[in-house]
């Protein structure tokens, strides 16, 4: 039980709320005006305790700027530099200049929704998904800390837009070789990744030792992602290593570039030795990349549609989507078949056909 006491202050009398906490510690709210508002925060205070939702009225003035600092350290440790990088962008851009300043307990579920609602109008639906995440996160630390009871962004409906996927751009084979004339001395760079699939960061981490040049294969071990101008090395995406397939006419140009170097040298070198970078080009703002799709009369892309490329060039190959998993370093084949459906529009068709004549053989076409 708590008790209550009048005090004089210079607006006046006030009256103090004297409570026990769970912990046996002794807490202390002042400043109420009327003693019967005093009883009635007394009595919920008591009323929480009895059902064990006890939250400390000092605990719950924690703002977003003192949570999220800590929230922020904890995901740079855990996450890769390169997935780091938005959530700390989203944090500092979008979160803490809305909600530095608020103390956790007042953030209310409308006030999220309408900020979410806000956020929709001018960004993506991917960054108003990641930046709502992280509040949303630290608040679940708020809650975990015992600061509130509920966390005001996971109650209830907050209308969160919904993330479209858009067509991947695939490139025929003639298509990729005319890309590969127009790159001039990345040449080989660009086969590798249009006909590995393998992502930007693993081919410039990868070392001539990585490569089986006897078996026609690729081990897929290390990833090496430009973030704020800094290269940062670590494992794959997935944090798996993996063997990926590799076509005879690349292996032997792979050989014949790789000749006579260490095994740890890169294969893909810049100048110096060290990682190369997506550089700009001399011609005006465009990239290499950019620059070499115009040269080719090729729509716009990316380089990592060429990883598209490769899946939609496997496939026409006969890959099942077990093999363009596994090439790719999905993490399941429901991933792939996610990604790439369309790519295997042609099983559909095949299996009906099968159907189809399986059903005529054993006379279905007598029961009418």
């Amino acid at each position: 039980m708590g008790s209550i006491h009048p005090y004089s202050s210079a607006k006046g009398k006030r009256y103090e709320v004297r409570y026990r906490k769970p912990d046996g510690m002794q807490g202390a709210k002042r400043g109420f005006v009327r003693k019967r508002d005093a009883e009635v925060w007394l009595a919920e205070i008591d009323t929480s305790r009895a059902r064990g939702n006890f939250v400390d009225p000092q605990a719950a003035r924690a703002t977003v700027n003192m949570l999220g600092p800590l929230w922020l350290d904890a995901k740079r440790q855990s996450m890769k530099p390169s997935s780091f990088a938005p959530v700390e962008t989203a944090w500092r851009l979008r979160v803490q200049p809305m909600w530095g300043g608020w103390e956790v307990s007042d953030i209310r579920h409308t006030d999220v929704r309408a900020w979410v609602a806000e956020l929709t109008k001018s960004t993506g639906a991917t960054v108003t998904i990641r930046t709502f995440g992280v509040l949303a996160s630290i608040l679940d630390d708020a809650v975990y800390d015992g600061r509130l009871t509920v966390n005001p962004a996971r109650k209830g409906r907050i209308g969160l837009p919904k993330k479209t996927r858009g067509k991947h751009g695939y490139l025929t084979h003639e298509e990729v070789i005319r890309l590969a004339q127009a790159v001039g001395e990345r040449k080989l760079l660009v086969l590798v990744l249009a006909y590995t699939g393998i992502r930007w960061g693993e081919a410039t981490a990868l070392r001539v030792m990585d490569i089986d040049f006897a078996r026609g294969r690729m081990h897929i071990t290390h990833n090496a992602v430009e973030v704020h101008g800094k290269i940062h090395v670590g494992t794959p995406k997935s944090h798996s290593a993996r063997v990926v397939p590799v076509p005879g006419f690349l292996i032997d140009q792979l050989r014949q570039s790789t000749n006579g170097r260490e095994r740890e040298a890169l294969v893909f070198a810049a100048p110096d030795g060290g990682f190369i970078r997506r550089a700009r080009s001399d011609e005006g703002s465009k990239s290499w990349f950019k620059s070499a799709l115009a040269r080719a009369e090729l729509p716009n892309m990316t380089t990592h549609d060429l990883r598209h490329t490769a899946a939609s060039l496997a496939v026409q190959s006969g890959a099942n989507v077990k093999t363009v998993q596994r090439m790719l370093g999905h993490t399941s084949a429901a991933m792939t078949l996610d990604v790439y459906s369309d790519l295997f529009d042609e099983d559909l068709n095949s299996v009906s056909d099968r159907l189809d004549a399986g059903a005529l053989s054993a006379g279905v076409d007598r029961l009418f």
